[in-house]
């Protein structure tokens, strides 16, 4: 009779960690970044059916990298619960901070969970408030933990290289054009830090506008709206550089 291989339990849990990490990584980062009127998210996607961007309720966002059948069930999961808890109760009681714990309680329960693979996923819960200081942005990695975060993120890919690119540059009260900008400067660098032009085309960007007036604050930027906003950006730039704007 054969002895049993023996792995401790902590180095089952380091290798469980890292080959979520590696599947993360291979996807293509995004960002998520705090603007005066709200929470822009914008990351890389060649698709224009499968989504990196989501809405889960009025004033609620989902952003996820990683593998896209995973973390779509995570999504429906998370609208089913809005939902509920909204018709349930009152629409006010559906929140960011509910939102992140049911996720983490499940990400959590799956990455300990002996008898199956744990999600090779990354997610991000944003909700806008009435004022920039009431907005709230959670990430929550594979293992279930919750991140507090402040004013921008990333995650999936090189995320941690473009975290630090925005914690230099992001700062309060940037307008949707300025913040876009920054986040597409900050997903054009590649890990050897050379930079790569990344087309409208090629990007997926949504918003939750606190100035809108209707309690969904969802909204989708593309075709047209995008290219002006890109170019808008690229004019104010110039302008406080000292360049001349016809």
């Amino acid at each position: 009779m054969s002895t049993p291989f023996y792995v401790s339990p902590q180095q089952a849990m380091a290798d469980r960690a890292e080959y979520a990490r590696k599947g993360i990584a291979r996807g293509r980062s995004l960002v998520v970044l705090q603007y005066a009127d709200g929470i822009v998210f914008v990351g890389e996607n060649p698709s224009r059916a499968l989504h990196k961007f989501s809405e889960i309720y009025d004033r609620i966002g989902f952003a996820a990298a990683g593998k896209y059948n995973e973390y779509e069930n995570l999504r429906i999961g998370g609208v089913r619960y809005a939902d509920l808890r909204g018709y349930t109760y009152d629409r006010g009681d559906v929140t960011a901070r509910g939102l992140a714990n049911v996720y983490a309680q499940t990400l959590g329960t799956i990455f300990s969970s002996v008898g199956e693979k744990p999600y090779e996923v990354e997610l991000v819960v944003a909700e806008v408030g009435e004022t920039p200081d009431q907005d709230q942005i959670y990430r929550l990695p594979h293992d279930g933990s919750i991140v507090d975060e402040h004013g921008s993120v990333a995650v999936g890919g090189n995320a941690e290289q473009i975290s630090g690119y925005l914690d230099q540059r992001h700062r309060d009260g940037m307008t949707l054009a300025e913040a876009l900008k920054l986040a597409v400067q900050a997903l054009s660098r590649d890990t050897n830090g050379s930079e790569r032009e990344i087309p409208a085309e090629r990007l997926e960007v949504a918003v939750l506008d606190r100035t809108r007036p209707q309690k969904r604050k969802f909204k989708r930027i593309e075709g047209r709206q995008l290219v002006r906003l890109l170019e808008a950006a690229g004019g104010s730039e110039e302008t406080r550089s000292g360049g001349d704007v016809e």
